[in-house]
């Protein structure tokens, strides 16, 4: 995925700094097994805490909305994937 996404202006309001924080993360997820989600997004909820980096609800109903309309299906199935897990907690 391309960084167009963040350039949707239905993102205007949430802080420029948490779209790269998201960016870095995309990349950096690209190419692990399935077995690695887990730890990984772990590892991002320690990074994101010790950034100070936090999103609200809303703020990550607009991201994935984003998402969804620049994914590939391969992406697009991630996406949902998470997003069952995170509804899950």
């Amino acid at each position: 995925m391309q960084n167009d996404w963040m350039k949707d202006e239905s993102l205007k309001e949430i802080d420029p700094y948490k779209l790269e924080f998201l960016q870095a993360l995309v990349f950096e997820s690209s190419g692990l097994k399935k077995e690695q989600m887990l730890p990984f997004l772990m590892a991002v909820a320690k990074r994101g805490q010790e950034k100070k980096v936090s999103f609200s609800d809303r703020e990550i109903e607009m991201i994935v909305e984003v998402l969804r309309k620049h994914a590939s299906a391969e992406e697009l199935s991630k996406i949902e994937k998470v997003m069952a897990m995170r509804s899950r907690k």
